[in-house]
């Protein structure tokens, strides 16, 4: 993977990030917490979808290896809405 190949992946991570946010109505953070939510997201998101045997929606293939797009954003959702779950956020 090269220099241009990991910039392409830190924007992915952090558009997928930022779009879990969106949907789980997170507001915490900035630019570098997007990024680090959409590989973790990821990661969990591609986990959950192999325990249940769910197929890869959408992938995008960088440096020979697979960032699954749609995954990733649903696993960012569920570890963002759990940690809102669990740090207790005021409702106004």
């Amino acid at each position: 993977m090269d220099l241009t190949e990991f910039i392409i992946l830190l924007v992915v991570a952090g558009l997928c990030g930022s779009i879990a946010r969106g949907l789980a109505g997170s507001t915490r953070g900035g630019c570098l917490v997007s990024i680090a939510l959409g590989f973790i997201g990821a990661l969990l998101g591609s986990k959950l979808a192999m325990l249940l045997g769910l197929p890869e929606i959408f992938s995008l293939n960088l440096g020979g290896r697979n960032y699954p797009i749609v995954w990733s954003i649903i696993g960012a959702a569920l570890f963002c809405a759990v940690l809102g779950l669990l740090s207790g956020r005021r409702r106004l």
